[in-house]
């Protein structure tokens, strides 16, 4: 059943890179003239080759991604590597480019913006008054409070110029058109990449909320930016198309999974909560489900998208996929013919090389004859370390797209 997994998971994320659906995008725009390409997040090497590709190599753009995931010279374009999930000095360095870049374009001109998961960190511009250092702190204490991505973003938002539609306004007058890889739950614009080419105002009293709910304190020059408010733009000129999302990768694995002989059910596409949490609830269904409990037929796979968070309280290291993961290893112990996968598309989970964890009821059993202990591990936020010592650790390397989360259930018979 591992091996069934990774095939499922493999073939799950071939189906969401961004190849096929850039060009099947650009055959329907048919535009008037080649457009400037500007692109970021961590499917943006992808994304930019492929336009590259479409047009025979006669375009011309930016091209920001996250450190490792650039694959090589595109013609035409520059790239950039910066930080993720905290923006750094490469960051600011690139994204200033890419305005200087834009500074001047006229009416006629078309831009088209290539957006994936990770541009909230890899495309910044900050107000005046906000420097890199506070951005980087309230982002890595919003992380490790738990805090859903949305709520996140919100805060990124109100200390941005870019953000929130900023990068809408500073391009015009010049026509837009946004084609995104959607890595979050509900699929709206306005929180992929925090919508750099998506009007939103937000309320200076919700972006304190966020603050007060996870008792976090600020700077007055924070403060005073979140208490900022945007005066309305007219509007400019602007396409937003969706070409990729959770939805496709979690259809993707199931029909994969129907082809390997399993009786499949997706239970959701929007799991958000604990990543523990939902580790051992999913466990609890495998659980159910081997031993005869409910009515779905064996061999089964269940299949889930989302995205969880962990609440950091120990020093250890992992990611959410990798602490779902474990935490599901140690509800598992002991039970047979059971696997459960938690995967980040994307290829990398939390600040680790790893993609995620395939464990089963054997996880806990090898860190034991090791004389270590399952339950230790996950309270020290320390799953990669004993995913890597039990052996399911999984490790894909950057895969050049980015759809959120992808859970796998696999029960065989007893």
């Amino acid at each position: 059943m591992r091996i069934d997994a990774e095939k499922i998971i493999n073939h799950s994320i071939s189906e969401v890179l961004p190849e096929k659906s850039v060009k099947s995008e650009l055959s329907k725009l048919n535009l008037k003239k080649n457009p400037l390409v500007i692109a970021v997040g961590k499917a943006a090497w992808r994304m930019a080759a492929a336009c590259s590709e479409y047009y025979n190599g006669a375009l011309s753009g930016y091209v920001i991604t996250k450190y490792g995931h650039s694959m090589g010279i595109i013609p035409g374009f520059e790239i950039y590597e910066a930080g993720h999930p905290v923006p750094d000095e490469n960051t600011i360095k690139a994204t200033d480019e890419v305005l200087m870049a834009t500074s001047e374009l006229s009416k006629d001109d078309i831009v088209l913006f290539l957006v994936s998961g990770g541009g909230s960190a890899l495309f910044e511009s900050l107000v005046p008054g906000i420097n890199l250092e506070d951005m980087r702190i309230i982002t890595n204490e919003l992380l490790k409070s738990g805090a859903s991505i949305r709520e996140i973003n919100t805060i990124r938002k109100k200390l941005s110029r870019v953000k929130g539609g900023g990068f809408l306004k500073w391009l015009a007058p010049a026509e837009v058109i946004t084609l995104s890889l959607s890595d979050v739950l509900g699929d709206d614009p306005k929180v992929i990449a925090s919508g750099p080419t998506v009007k939103d105002e937000i309320g200076s009293e919700y972006a304190m909320s966020i603050l007060e709910k996870y008792e976090i304190e600020v700077g007055e020059n924070i403060e005073n930016a979140l208490n900022e408010g945007k005066k309305a733009e007219k509007c400019i000129k602007s396409d937003y198309l969706i070409i990729g999302s959770l939805d496709k990768v979690c259809k993707a694995a199931e029909e994969k999974c129907n082809e390997l002989g399993y009786n499949t059910y997706i239970l959701t596409t929007s799991l958000e909560c604990e990543a523990r949490e939902a580790g051992n609830m999913l466990a609890s269904i495998a659980k159910s489900t081997v031993e005869g409990k409910n009515s779905f037929k064996l061999p089964c796979a269940f299949i889930c998208g989302g995205e969880t968070v962990v609440k950091i309280k120990g020093n250890g290291k992992g990611g959410r996929n990798q602490e779902l993961a474990l935490s599901a290893a140690i509800a598992l112990d002991g039970l047979d013919n059971v696997i459960v996968a938690s995967i980040g598309t994307d290829g990398t989970d939390g600040p680790t090389d790893a993609a995620g964890g395939i464990v089963s009821g054997k996880t806990a059993e090898r860190l034991r004859k090791k004389g270590l202990n399952a339950s230790e591990f996950l309270d020290n936020n320390d799953s990669y370390h004993a995913l890597s010592k039990s052996g399911d650790i999984f490790k894909t390397g950057p895969t050049g797209t980015n759809v959120n989360d992808l859970i796998l259930i696999l029960c065989g018979k007893i």
